[in-house]
């Protein structure tokens, strides 16, 4: 493999492995106040479909990227009432809002547009163009880091590089602010917490209101900038693949930065089964490199990376003690 298709494989493994960081953070904050999410793939869809339809309609992708994460929140909002305030079962709840979404995204997109349940292709101003960072042009000339920066840095949409941001951002939440360590004790001994004064149902509410936002997020640059629309089923199980790189990272933002590039990057060799073929030697089937993100879900779900520990409280509802 040369230089220069490697890079454009890593310029692929970034744009698409984006919205599976965005919402394995999402998940990441559920997850550690004791919510386990599993519809994130509904919350994300549900977000898809509202900013490429907003956006279409509006023109303006931020007003678009506004009723993405509007609408994730009130699923998330949906989710926390089933599992925080009626103390209902949490997957249950999760895979309710995904069947749910999966159907309504459709009903919606099509009575808007009567496009199959699909929104107008965006374009211009109704969609995220990508940024060119400063003296990109300038030194994409320069050897070995010249490309790099030009071809894998520089080009990306805003939302990639808020992506990024969002990494060092939830460690020092969880890690350095006391809002954080609430939400940690929160999802290990919600009981010590409550002895303390601090609201366990307020506390879990907050991350999933976190949780809806940063879904949002995802699904409006999967609608918005990925693609130019929305399209049916178009999150094609990426919240799962989300899930399945949390529990890679063993909960840590930093370490979800590398299994969702890992994640990503074998989604971006599926598109090239040229550079495959090459590589290995043999022709390999387009099927089969297709499901390799889904093989490598799998894998980690079956526990072939090793054991992971979740915390302690999750999945459990809290009964205050009287």
């Amino acid at each position: 493999m040369d230089y220069a298709t490697l890079l454009q494989i890593l310029d692929s493994t970034i744009r698409l492995g984006t919205p599976l960081l965005i919402a394995c953070l999402a998940g990441l904050f559920s997850e550690r106040a004791g919510i386990f999410d599993i519809g994130l793939e509904g919350k994300m869809l549900m977000a898809a479909m509202a900013s490429g339809a907003v956006a279409a309609l509006s023109g303006s992708v931020w007003i678009g990227l506004l009723a993405g994460i509007g609408a994730s929140m009130l699923f998330a909002l949906l989710h926390g009432l089933a599992s925080i305030t009626f103390r209902g079962n949490q997957l249950i709840s999760g895979v309710a809002l995904n069947f749910l979404s999966s159907g309504i995204t459709v009903l919606i997109a099509q009575r808007l547009f009567g496009q199959g349940g699909r929104t107008p292709p965006l374009e211009g101003a109704a969609r995220f163009n990508p940024i060119d960072l400063p003296f990109a042009e300038a030194l994409k000339d320069v050897p070995v880091i010249g490309p790099l920066y030009y071809e894998v840095i520089s080009g990306h949409s805003i939302l990639v590089y808020l992506a990024l941001a969002l990494v060092p951002l939830s460690w020092w939440v969880l890690s350095r602010t006391r809002f954080g360590l609430r939400l940690r004790a929160v999802g290990e001994n919600p009981a010590a917490v409550d002895t303390a004064g601090v609201s366990v149902v307020r506390m879990r509410y907050a991350a999933v209101l976190i949780t809806g936002v940063l879904c949002g997020i995802a699904g409006a640059y999967m609608a918005t900038a990925l693609q130019a629309g929305f399209g049916r089923e178009m999150t094609a199980g990426r919240g799962y693949i989300a899930l399945a790189a949390l529990i890679f990272a063993k909960w840590r933002p930093w370490q979800a930065l590398g299994a969702t590039m890992l994640f990503g990057f074998f989604q971006a060799l599926a598109l090239r089964p040229d550079v495959v073929e090459r590589t290995v030697g043999m022709k390999v089937p387009i099927s089969a490199l297709d499901a390799l993100p889904y093989i490598l879900t799998v894998l980690v779900l079956a526990g072939f990376v090793g054991k992971a520990i979740p915390p302690r409280a999750g999945g459990e509802p809290y009964v205050k003690e009287r």
